[in-house]
């Protein structure tokens, strides 16, 4: 039983959902994120379906962004199950369908996945059932495996059992400053499974204090950096395109460190439902070391050359840049 799987809307107000679907390939700098989302404003913005999908190809230096908008009243999104049809794009449990299209570029896909581990929730379990946090996130499948096919510009790419998570968000409101990392199997660990995150909300005309907490599965356990507590001493810096975190639980210290450069980024508008937008700074082929070091155990170092999902959510695009969607 995968926990919040279906859709977690009330029944008015403003508020955000997504599920999406990303994979790396095993060994290339390549990657896939499909994401599924429902948008409702909190003024008189029109309600959305909204289909996204980034191709990522370091080895050519290109990214590739689509979305498509459809009224929300033409889509469905299941309540017990996740099951999304968007036009002719569609997601269920275990399988993706769906083309896009961006000027003259078009992107389709047919892929599966199986079931994966089981799924983490990245929050105190508590958390879910509270009103505060105003957004909240799991990954309901880490570690699937996805295979398939996608079609870029009519050039047929085939994944085969390439490492991925699928995952699962949604709130009332954006968090307003983050930065969101993930890593599916670390090129000596290939096993391992990384979530992380740094937070700041807006309070009244001021920021609350960063909040960092994270979520390491390794050699079968689940280690959490996740109480409001360790939340709050943790220290990390991020900025395009760099994020250093360290934080600790009891005897463990964890030690994370991503970066990215500015080909791999595709910079994104996300609606935000109270009212205006956020740009997410979205790659998904970050380098990414970690260091676990345990009382009385040796010190474990992880490395992934392009295999971490990055994301910073900001106001403002850095200079250079330009949004792709």
């Amino acid at each position: 039983m995968i926990p919040y799987y279906g859709l977690q809307a009330p029944a008015k107000g403003g508020h955000y959902e997504s599920w999406f679907v990303r994979a790396n390939h095993p060994h290339k700098p390549q990657a896939i994120w499909i994401r599924y989302t429902l948008f409702r404003a909190r003024d008189r913005r029109p309600a959305l379906g909204e289909v996204w999908a980034v191709w990522s190809d370091g080895a050519r230096q290109c990214t590739h962004a689509f979305k498509e908008e459809l009224p929300l009243e033409s889509c469905r999104f299941s309540t017990s199950q996740m099951q999304v049809d968007a036009d002719d794009n569609h997601l269920q449990p275990g399988a993706l369908q769906g083309q896009l299209r961006r000027d003259s570029e078009q992107l389709s896909w047919d892929l599966h996945y199986d079931d994966g581990e089981s799924p983490l929730l990245f929050l105190p379990e508590s958390f879910y059932l509270r009103p505060l946090p105003k957004a909240k996130s799991l990954v309901s499948r880490p570690h699937i495996r996805l295979s398939g096919t996608l079609t870029l510009n009519g050039e047929t790419i085939v994944l085969d059992q390439w490492p991925g998570s699928e995952n699962h968000n949604w709130g009332s409101q954006h968090t307003d400053r983050y930065a969101w990392g993930q890593v599916v199997g670390f090129d000596n660990a290939p096993d391992a499974f990384l979530e992380c995150a740094t937070a700041q909300v807006k309070v009244g005309p001021l920021y609350s204090p960063q909040l960092s907490i994270a979520a390491l599965r390794l050699d079968g356990e689940t280690l959490l950096f996740n109480s409001l507590s360790r939340a709050l001493r943790a220290n990390a810096d991020y900025r395009p395109f760099q994020w250093a975190l360290q934080t600790g639980n009891g005897d463990a210290r964890l030690s994370i460190n991503m970066t990215t450069v500015a080909d791999r980024v595709a910079a994104l508008t996300y609606y935000n439902p109270p009212g205006g937008n956020k740009i997410c700074l979205n790659s998904k082929l970050a380098s990414v070391t970690v260091s676990l070091s345990r009382r009385g155990q040796p010190e474990r170092m992880l490395h992934s050359a392009h295999g971490g999902a990055f994301e910073i959510l900001t106001d403002r695009l850095p200079a250079g840049m330009a949004l792709q969607i």
